[in-house]
């Protein structure tokens, strides 16, 4: 879910994501209303960053067209 939303939300910034949240989570203005799970969802966003980095891919190239939209 957190790649879908850097790819729609974000225009695939980790980097805007991540600012936004934190932004969030310290009760300065923001741009989207997301989960209540700040720190959880900060701490998975980083991981997701890192192992693309890590591995030069972009995990939005592994989902499956807009099959997420019907979940």
């Amino acid at each position: 879910m957190l790649v879908i939303m850097r790819d729609e939300l974000y225009e695939g910034s980790w980097d805007d994501m991540l600012r936004d949240l934190e932004e969030r989570r310290a009760g300065k203005p923001y741009i989207f209303k997301l989960a209540s799970r700040i720190d959880d969802d900060i701490a998975r966003l980083k991981k997701l960053q890192s192992y693309e980095g890590d591995h030069d891919v972009n995990l939005a190239d592994y989902l499956k067209g807009d099959e997420w939209l019907e979940s």
